[in-house]
């Protein structure tokens, strides 16, 4: 029973970091525009950590989509990203930065952090461990390695639905 156990809860991890891709070094990103992107623009909201995550995406103008981001948890926000995805030399790229609830920043001042595009799929976009899904107009997910303090990382699901 406890080997059985065991293989269920390691094949569940390897089912759930199925979603994510890294990008490794000498790889490229693939061709790619705002265009292929735009049914992300809007606002959406879903369930995560224990709370509500909230993300506003603007229409592609000029080469970019801004976004926020916040997560509230027990009535209060917890933090904030702030960011945008940018169309750069026929690819795109995901930057982003956290704040704290007070908006103090958890990056250094002229730091992001950058998820370059590593596949495009009919309904996925892959960054580098950041994937962003296509569902329906009413529904999208967003997958993301998160760091753990013992130095491993884990997936996490964004099930979001347009508001």
């Amino acid at each position: 029973m406890k080997l059985l156990l065991l293989f269920f809860l390691s094949t569940t991890c390897l089912l759930q970091s199925q979603n994510t891709i890294s990008f490794e070094e000498g790889m490229t990103s693939p061709d790619a525009s705002l265009n292929n992107i735009e049914w992300l623009a809007g606002h959406w909201k879903g369930e995560a950590f224990g709370g509500i995550a909230e993300e506003i995406w603007s229409p592609p103008l000029d080469g970019s989509m801004m976004f926020s981001f916040r997560l509230l948890d027990k009535g209060a926000v917890s933090f904030y990203e702030f960011g945008h995805l940018l169309e750069t030399d026929g690819t795109l790229i995901l930057q982003l930065k956290h704040f704290d609830a007070n908006l103090s920043g958890w990056e250094e001042r002229d730091e992001n952090i950058d998820f370059k595009l590593v596949q495009v799929e009919e309904n996925r976009f892959y960054f580098d461990d950041f994937t962003i899904e296509y569902i329906s107009d009413k529904e999208i997910n967003m997958y993301v390695e998160v760091g753990e303090e013992d130095g491993t990382s884990n997936e996490v699901k964004f099930n979001y639905h347009r508001q």
